[in-house]
Parts: C-alpha cells; sequence; structure tokens
C-alpha cells in the first residue's frame, strides 16, 4: 500500500509541475462563478461573526488569551485587543501603538506575556508600483521614505486582558522584527533586520530576565552580511528569513526565496545548521512558515504566494520528510484548491499555516491554512505521500482597498488564523477584518 502512495504522489507531483509552468492554468474552474456571499462559502466550516477590528480592518497575526484576541496591523501602526468572550461579537477594548510609522503586525502571546515586533512600516516607506515589489527586493535596498520609527522587541504584561502593560524593551538598531517565535520559557527565536545585513536574519532572545531582554545568538545565510563584505545574494530574490518555529532541539526556519534551514539548538547560544534546501528554482519562491510534526518527523513548509493573477504561477505548501535532519526530502505537497477559478483577480496560494502553538488546536494529522483569496483549507495530512483537503470556506471580496500600494487588486487576502482546541477559528485579512468560524471535522 505504501508503494502505491508513493507511485500515485510522484504521479500528482508531476502533474502539479507541469500545470505551474502553465501561464493560463486554473481555467478549469466554472466559466460563471456566483458573487460570494458576506459570511463566505463554507464545507465543513461554519461562518459564526464578523468584525471590522474597530475601523481598522487591516489584520495580520492573531493570538488569543484570557478569551481575548490579540491582533496586530499590516498598515495601522498598531494593535487591537478584542473581548471575544462573545465569539458572536467580538469587541475591541483596546488599541495599542508604538507610534506612526512603527508597524507592529507580529506578537507572540504565551504566560500572560505578549512579544511584540516593532519595526518599520516598510510599505509606508517603500515606493513600487505594485505588490509584487516587497517581495521581490532586498530590505535595505527598497527603502526611499525613510521616517522615524520604533526598533526592536517589546514585552507587554497582559495579565489584565484588556491592557497592554510595556515592561521590556529591547533595542534592535536596524529596519526591525518581521515576525517571532516564542511559545513561552526562556528564549525567543526572533526574524529582525539589523544593522548591517541586507534583511531579517535570526536572533536568539534570551528572556531569563523578562524586564531585560538580550540578544545571545546571531544566524543568516551567507551573503547577506554586506558590513561584512559578504557576495551579494542573487538579485531579485529575496534572502531573509520570514521566521522559526521550534521543536524540542530543533529549528526548522523559512527564508522567503533563501529556502528552508534546519538547526540543532540544544545550545540556544550556538544554533547549528543541520541542513538547507531549496526549490526556488524551479519554484517561485517565498518560503514562509515551517511547521514541524515533530511525532512523525515530518515538517510541512509553506511557500507565500506574492503574485497578483497567478503573475509568477502557483505557489505551494510541500511535506517534507525530516527523518534525517541532515537530508530533508519533499514527499508531496498539500492539493491546489480548484473549487473556483482564483486565479482571475487578487492572490491566490499559501499564506501561513495554524502553528500547532501551546494551548491552541494541536495536531499532527490536521493542517490549517490560510491561501489568500482562497480563504482557509483544512487539509489530511494522515497519508503523508497523499495529502486531501477535507474542509474550505471561501471569503467574499471586501468592500474596499485597506493596501495603499498601486495597482493591487480588489480582493480577499485571509492572512493568518488561530484555532482553538474545540476547532474555533480567528481568521485575519490584509484589506477585511476578521472572522470568526467553526471547523465542523
Amino acid at each position: 500500500m505504501l508503494e502505491l502512495s508513493r507511485r500515485s504522489h510522484l504521479q500528482q507531483l508531476s502533474a502539479v509541475l507541469g500545470s505551474a509552468a502553465l501561464p493560463g492554468w486554473s481555467r478549469c474552474a466554472r466559466a460563471s462563478e456566483a458573487d460570494i456571499p458576506s459570511e463566505g462559502i463554507g464545507k465543513g466550516i461554519k461562518h459564526i461573526s464578523y468584525s471590522d477590528i474597530g475601523g481598522r480592518p487591516d489584520s495580520v497575526q492573531v493570538m488569543f488569551n484570557r478569551q481575548h484576541v490579540y491582533v496586530g496591523h499590516m498598515f495601522s501602526d498598531g494593535v487591537t485587543v478584542l473581548d471575544a468572550s462573545d465569539p458572536r461579537a467580538l469587541k475591541p477594548v483596546n488599541f495599542f501603538t508604538a507610534g506612526q510609522y512603527t508597524r507592529t503586525h507580529h506578537l507572540q502571546v504565551a504566560e500572560d506575556l505578549l512579544l511584540l515586533a516593532n519595526g518599520a512600516n516598510i510599505v509606508a516607506m517603500q515606493s513600487y508600483d505594485n505588490m509584487r515589489g516587497y517581495f521581490e527586493n532586498t530590505l535595505v535596498d527598497s527603502i526611499t521614505k525613510a521616517k522615524k520609527f520604533r526598533c526592536g522587541l517589546s514585552i507587554h504584561d497582559i495579565s489584565k486582558p484588556n491592557e497592554m502593560r510595556e515592561i521590556a524593551f529591547l533595542e534592535m538598531p536596524g529596519f526591525g522584527i518581521n515576525r517571532l517565535w516564542w511559545p513561552g520559557g526562556r528564549y525567543a527565536y526572533v526574524s529582525a533586520h539589523l544593522d548591517g545585513f541586507t534583511d531579517h536574519i535570526l536572533c536568539v532572545v534570551d528572556l531569563k530576565t523578562i524586564t531585560k531582554p538580550e540578544i545571545v545568538a546571531k544566524w543568516w545565510l551567507p551573503g547577506m552580511n554586506r558590513a561584512a563584505g559578504e557576495p551579494a545574494t542573487p538579485k531579485g530574490k529575496r534572502f531573509a528569513l520570514h521566521h522559526m518555529i521550534t521543536a524540542g532541539d530543533r529549528g526548522y526556519a523559512a527564508w522567503r526565496d533563501g529556502g528552508f534551514t534546519i538547526h540543532d539548538i540544544g545550545d540556544p547560544v550556538n544554533p547549528k545548521l543541520l541542513s538547507h534546501i531549496n526549490w526556488s528554482p524551479p519554484f517561485a519562491g517565498g518560503t514562509h512558515t515551517p511547521l514541524p510534526l515533530p511525532k512523525r518527523q515530518l515538517a510541512i513548509v509553506a511557500d507565500e504566494a506574492n503574485a497578483d493573477n497567478c503573475a509568477k504561477g502557483l505557489f505551494h505548501t510541500f511535506v517534507l520528510d525530516v527523518r534525517a535532519p541532515a537530508n530533508p526530502v519533499p514527499i508531496a505537497t498539500l492539493p491546489t484548491p480548484r473549487d473556483r477559478d482564483f486565479c482571475t483577480n487578487g492572490t491566490f496560494g499559501p499564506h501561513n499555516l495554524h502553528e500547532n502553538r501551546p494551548g491552541s488546536f494541536q495536531s499532527e494529522e490536521t493542517i490549517f491554512a490560510t491561501y489568500n483569496n482562497a480563504g482557509v483549507r483544512v487539509f489530511d495530512v494522515r497519508d503523508a505521500f497523499a495529502p486531501k483537503e477535507i474542509a474550505y470556506w471561501v471569503p467574499p471580496t471586501p468592500k474596499k482597498l485597506i493596501d495603499p500600494r498601486p495597482n493591487v487588486a480588489l480582493a480577499a487576502k485571509t492572512c493568518d488564523a488561530y484555532v482553538r482546541p474545540d476547532g474555533l477559528m480567528f481568521v485575519s485579512d490584509w484589506n477585511a477584518g476578521m472572522h470568526v468560524l467553526q471547523y465542523q471535522g
């Protein structure tokens, strides 16, 4: 039976490779498709409610603590706190900002503490004629309208849920933090740009004394340390740590166009590279989320779709066998949604994965993923060689565009999802606020 699964997988992967090369792919959907209603269209997922997040609908990362939801914003320079005690009626109770031009779109919550990424509102400081420029240019070379902003890691006491009391700030000179991973404990793994580097690198932050965090280790791909004279990374490719997720003494890191790495972090002060793999080319890159499934010795790795109308082909979420950490092997991709012609408007393909955080829904068999204009997708990966989609929810088109970049399509951009153990989901959108959904599987 295993050989049949392998054969089936190889046939499926060959078909995907072929279709990805076809610029007109995805025309197999119905020629005429009905508009999506305000509650979306779901299979195995029920729509519960919607919130415009207090008039700031540009939402990215979502965390949940003490019946409250914490939402980082993409363009609005802040974090909104929502009372979620009644999921049918989310209530904004606080808005925190570190000031204009300081983006705080990513955050982590554990132990009644919130760690918050502070950095440049890059979108407000770049000049591009479309969205792709954000993803295809080295960070330090893309800033054309520099402003003052706060740069580093802030730590907040949230034991009183409707407050965000800042108790520490670690300054990190550069353009700031993109994303971080901290499920609790002594060390946080931070994707940060520091002066002298071309883009975001790995910084390990020691939180032993919570009010005095300090960087104890750094790691980057060759070519990123411009100040040291390292040879430049390929032009038109963005080598940058999106973020690292840890499991035990292993760290799994996604480097956008720079691929995927596995590290030994048994000694967090001295992370050691075990392997580095990059499937771009032939695939488009944008490696975004590395989700380890440690009991099964697998990793689910999502490449972020970053071009409207499938202009760069299809982006995929890969299943990797990591039994041999020095030699990770892609063995499958999650199936590409085909229930509508998603390529005709907006960005189609993976963005992020629900990350199995402590206290949230945790599974090594059921994967929750966000797919931009294709909404939320749920996959069964019990057969790692032949994953299958088991539920989905497609969002409506937003009423207006929040993204200030020119030539960006008015389309849903489902961004992140936090899934509670009971299957209740808080789902964000760059342009369209938050939907609360219930997984019915």
